[in-house]
């Protein structure tokens, strides 16, 4: 069909921009670049125009641009690598962000979700499970409770669903700690130094959140400025145990029950030194950035087996391959979501997810570039690799453009087209036309 109509070569070329992305938006509409006089204001020639309907597909498409591996592997693996960038540039500098960076005390903290029952694991000792059975890694009973009948399901998705207020409380706290081991007041502390931050969520087996953050203290103007001589990472690392310790959420009272959320006893603080390799004996700039950079693609359903997008109905569930603990989890969170008095957690908006609905990774304003300054740069080269008609002297550009949603995906022939190609070199991330 496609090679009938004799548009394949411009079609591979058009899919090929894709990156490999699987499922790209679809627009319709036009966009015309063209010169303006500076001087006059008077418009003149134009110097590009694009018409959707001319194009191979008859549309314009554009990456979806989903961090989720396993909605779209390619579009993940872009934010992935930005992630890690994002990451470095804190830990070294680059990117717009000063060297500077690499000096301040950094550590690696991860923060865990406290017990909701008993669930199967593998014991660091060595010795067997609860349940007496020694887990291969890959067991599907890792994570799921020893008893699911009394197991806390109501307090594991209201946990998910307060983890990031959680968060913002510890932050709050963590600067108050520094501050205090500091013998600085908390006024006084924004002239000394400031607590910059990169964070990733992560669930673990048995469906809760829990974070791994780099954390840092700058100077009074962030990574531009050294922080002071008493910053140190024992400070540091005594000040994150204090904040976590203090951190809590109060929660919904639920049928008489009221819920207060902390931050599990297991807290784990470690000290990021430069070097890049040292045989795995000491945490590195490159391994933390690597890790986190991992988890940023992943959701709920990798680590649980949950699903991967919402539902409407709780009947979808029947046919859904899930396993039988997170089946529950999402039930719980539904049921939850029907309370009026909970209606601000949005729970079954959010029950695919099990409950958490903040963001996968944040950072702080001043820990170093953004994930929208990076797909800039990369949008940037692209338009300076295409090289198109340059005003004249004294001259500037106009542009417009319209586009309206169309749908989303490939047809069957194009993902058979698509199937067979590379990315090109350079055009990952961007749309294509």
């Amino acid at each position: 069909m496609l090679a009938s109509l004799g548009t394949m070569p411009e079609l591979a070329r058009q899919l090929s921009g894709l990156g490999g992305c699987t499922s790209p938006v679809r627009l319709d509409g036009h966009r015309t670049e063209y010169e303006v006089n500076q001087t006059t204001g008077e418009i003149g020639r134009v110097l590009r125009h694009l018409d959707s309907a001319t194009l191979p597909a008859g549309q314009l498409l554009v990456r979806c641009n989903n961090r989720r591996a396993t909605r779209c592997a390619a579009c993940a693996e872009t934010y992935r690598r930005d992630t890690y960038h994002l990451i470095t540039a804190g830990l070294r500098g680059g990117k717009g962000t000063p060297e500077q960076v690499a000096t301040p005390p950094r550590v690696f903290a991860t923060f865990t979700a406290p017990s909701f029952g008993p669930v199967h694991n593998r014991p660091s000792s060595g010795r067997p499970c609860r349940c007496g059975t020694r887990h291969d890694e890959t067991d599907p009973a890792l994570g799921t409770p020893l008893d699911p009948d009394t197991y806390d399901y109501e307090a594991a998705v209201l946990w998910n669903a307060h983890a990031g207020a959680l968060w913002r409380r510890f932050s709050i706290y963590l600067r108050r700690e520094v501050a205090k081991l500091a013998g600085l007041t908390q006024r006084a502390f924004r002239h000394h130094a400031r607590v910059s931050f990169a964070k990733v969520a992560e669930y673990q087996k048995r469906g809760a959140v829990h974070f791994h953050a780099v954390i840092r203290i700058d100077g009074p103007a962030g990574g531009d400025t050294a922080p002071p001589a008493w910053a140190t990472a024992e400070l540091l690392t005594d000040a994150i145990r204090s904040a976590a310790t203090a951190a809590r959420v109060n929660g919904p009272e639920v049928d008489g029950r009221a819920h207060t959320f902390a931050f599990g006893r297991q807290l784990d603080v470690r000290t990021i030194r430069s070097t890049d390799f040292d045989g795995g004996q000491e945490l590195t700039e490159r391994a933390v950035a690597a890790y986190i950079a991992k988890y940023a693609t992943k959701g709920a359903e990798t680590a649980t087996g949950t699903l991967d997008r919402p539902i409407r109905f709780l009947a979808e569930l029947a046919q859904a391959r899930i396993t039988d603990h997170a089946r529950r989890m999402i039930r719980t969170a539904w049921t939850l979501g029907a309370r009026p008095e909970l209606a601000d957690l949005r729970l079954r908006a959010w029950a695919h997810m099990l409950g958490f609905r903040g963001h996968f990774s944040t950072k702080s304003r001043r820990y170093s570039t953004t994930l929208g300054a990076l797909r800039d740069a990369r949008a940037e080269w692209r338009r300076a690799q295409a090289a198109p008609p340059t005003p004249q002297d004294g001259g500037t550009t106009l542009v417009l453009a319209h586009w309206v949603f169309a749908g989303t995906g490939l047809s069957a022939g194009e993902q058979w087209l698509a199937a067979s190609l590379e990315p090109a070199p350079g055009t990952e991330g961007e749309p294509t036309a």
